[in-house]
């Protein structure tokens, strides 16, 4: 098979260490797709949700949907509103946080683990 689509209502939840107040779905990569060299994931941050500050494993890209989120690295603090990305290296320390009064949703891409 050369196209796979995977609906949002069957995509599989998860929650990842480190992060409260957030909802996090895999749209491809996992267990449930066949993608094998890349993972996406649809994060929704409630306010006041946050991913604690830790090291990122692999190359990492945001990219902000809706909402506003701010991103700490560094001692640098970035806020996200939609459409734009963040890139994070591999072994880059980083936290996420909703500090707005309203959702947030990014995309999580990154190489598969």
């Amino acid at each position: 098979m050369t196209m796979r689509v995977t609906r949002l209502a069957e995509a599989e939840r998860f929650d990842p260490p480190g992060h409260t107040g957030v909802g996090p779905v895999r749209l491809q990569g996992g267990a449930s797709t066949p993608t094998k060299d890349v993972t996406v994931v649809l994060s929704h941050y409630l306010p006041g949700g946050q991913a604690e500050m830790s090291e990122q494993p692999v190359e990492t890209v945001y990219v902000l949907l809706s909402g506003e989120l701010v991103m700490v690295s560094e001692g640098e603090e970035a806020t996200l509103r939609p459409y734009d990305s963040v890139h994070f290296t591999s072994g880059t320390r980083r936290e996420v946080v909703n500090r707005s009064k309203l959702p947030a949703s990014m995309l999580v891409i990154r190489p598969a683990a």
